[in-house]
């Protein structure tokens, strides 16, 4: 685990399968990740994946953690409030940053430079810091709100990857669908996979 840390966060979007099969994704890669989520995540994710997360970060960690077959130490989950966390400061920000997914509340959030929460204040480090901010927007369809709030954030350097999934692999599964988009963000982490096969490859 050479590599610096990918924080990762889950907003109330729906789409936590994505969520959850990139936090896989990482830590199989031995990738070190920094999450967090939001309470209307914790809502989502026990309506689309049936998973109650904690509201305590401890033991979402243990479980996560568990779940996946983390290393110690490969996952730090952190609360909303949690100012002390690395994520929080441009002295120690992570190598990059996914919301994934993104609900437009976030994206507004922060194309408006709000940081009210832990996951607001890490995109706006990750912005100014000039790292990767990646978001995984996940509404359909736009409202020009939603496009202005996108084009800023892409004008500040984020890269905005809406959840609009490829069937040129002639996916079987649900499961393949949603690799497609896990597989797109980390080609852009630089994180090696062999989750779909590539465009003009057997």
């Amino acid at each position: 685990m050479t590599a610096g840390p990918v924080a990762l966060a889950w907003t109330g979007a729906s789409g936590t399968a994505y969520g959850l099969r990139l936090l896989e994704a990482l830590l199989r890669a031995e990738r070190r990740v920094y999450l967090m989520y939001t309470q209307a995540a914790q809502v989502v994710f026990k309506m689309e994946s049936d998973i109650d997360l904690p509201g305590r970060p401890a033991e979402a960690e243990a479980m996560l953690a568990e779940r996946f077959e983390a290393a110690p130490g490969q996952l730090q989950v952190f609360g909303r409030q949690q100012w002390t966390a690395p994520p929080a400061s441009g002295s120690n920000p992570p190598a990059a940053m996914v919301v994934c997914p993104c609900t437009t509340g976030t994206l507004a959030s922060m194309a408006a430079g709000i940081c009210d929460d832990l996951i607001d204040r890490a995109a706006d480090v990750m912005l100014k810091e000039r790292r990767k901010l990646i978001l995984v927007v996940r509404e359909t369809p736009f409202s020009e709100i939603h496009l202005e709030n996108m084009l800023r954030l892409s004008r500040a350097g984020a890269v905005i990857m809406p959840a609009n999934p490829g069937f040129y692999y002639t996916p079987r599964s649900v499961e393949e669908v949603v690799d497609f988009m896990v597989a797109r963000v980390l080609d852009h982490l630089d994180v090696s996979h062999e989750l779909v096969p590539r465009w003009g490859e057997t």
